[in-house]
């Protein structure tokens, strides 16, 4: 198989993968280069669904183009795609990814079958939510913001866009680490689809004020009504007092979600110690950022930043390593990283 870790798509993966990359580079050498690929494919549908320099609907056609490559591929539909897409990327992480797609389709290529299958099935799938995104709210900067509908669109939405990702790394993981040979399947791939969900919801909160001046408002509609609160509303930092009892419930949502996510890295065999850091690293920093989330004053508030320090995350790093054999251990530090939010 055509490695992902090749030079230039190391390089690529490097740039735009931000903590992600952590979690790849401890990943077994079996399993890391077909997640790392299925990264790329997902952040190039993602530069896509972002780009703003073109219209909406200029952007899903984009996406049905890639989503087509999966099924049929074209390499004369990639070249055109390439070129429809590198010119008004202003990125250069980005931009470079976008100009890396034909190396990434040479590395799906060279995988063997049943992998082509997980990652464009992964791809299909996460592109769902991208669609539904550029569908459901208004282009950047229209001046109005859209709320998901119900709490059923929210869970489907946190489904596409992360829930799926944990099916697939279940699967893959099932495929190719013969120590999870034990692992009873559908459980462990429905804690990763809640596992996902719990760290989308997690970046959702996080990003409120930043999603709602886009005009996107993933709280739902009909649990804003119930606090007598239209999406617009919380574009005033003076509706934190309305909206703080809706927020606490989407933070017991992440809770439960969590929950899920630490039985599904406890159940990794302690020999597996790769992919227990793989699995704690996204779950420990979720703990630590629900810990600022609970902390700050007003979530609604444009200048409310919620950050963990880079030396936080490095101590968050170096302990769990000390940490990864160790169930009791693990659980007793995440409970001190989220203030025992757990």
């Amino acid at each position: 198989m055509l490695q992902v870790s090749s030079d230039r798509l190391d390089r690529v993966l490097k740039r735009v993968s931000r903590s992600f990359y952590l979690s790849l580079k401890v990943l077994p050498r079996t399993v890391r280069g077909p997640v790392g690929l299925a990264y790329l494919f997902a952040r190039a549908a993602d530069t896509i669904a972002d780009t703003a320099l073109i219209s909406p609907t200029e952007r899903l056609i984009h996406l049905e183009r890639l989503r087509g490559l999966f099924r049929q591929y074209d390499a004369t539909v990639l070249l055109s795609l390439r070129e429809a897409l590198i010119g008004p990327q202003e990125n250069p992480a980005e931009r470079e990814l976008l100009a890396s797609l034909d190396d990434c389709f040479a590395a799906y290529q060279a995988c063997d079958h049943a992998d082509q299958t997980r990652i464009g099935r992964l791809l299909l799938t996460l592109t769902q939510g991208m669609i539904m995104d550029l569908t459901t709210f208004p282009q950047e900067h229209e001046g109005h913001v859209v709320a998901l509908k119900t709490w059923a669109d929210l869970e489907r939405y946190t489904y596409y866009v992360a829930g799926c990702v944990g099916e697939f790394w279940t699967d893959m993981h099932i495929a190719h680490r013969p120590a999870l040979g034990t692992w009873d399947a559908a459980l462990m791939k429905q804690r990763g689809i809640r596992f996902g969900k719990g760290l989308q919801l997690t970046n959702i909160v996080r990003d409120l004020p930043r999603d709602l001046r886009l005009g996107r408002c993933y709280l739902p509609q009909e649990d804003l009504a119930r606090y007598g609160l239209e999406p617009a509303d919380l574009l005033e930092a003076s509706a934190m007092a309305k909206v703080r009892p809706l927020l606490q419930h989407l933070l017991n949502a992440i809770l439960d979600h969590y929950r899920e996510g630490w039985a599904y890295t406890l159940a990794v065999p302690r020999r597996e110690v790769q992919l227990r850091l793989a699995c704690a690293w996204p779950l420990l920093i979720g703990c630590r950022t629900l810990r600022l989330i609970a902390a700050a004053p007003n979530l609604l508030d444009p200048a409310t930043i919620v950050k963990i320090p880079r030396g936080a995350v490095y101590r968050i790093l170096l302990c769990s390593g000390l940490l990864a054999a160790s169930n009791w251990g693990l659980r007793q530090y995440a409970h001190r990283l989220s203030a025992r939010l757990l």
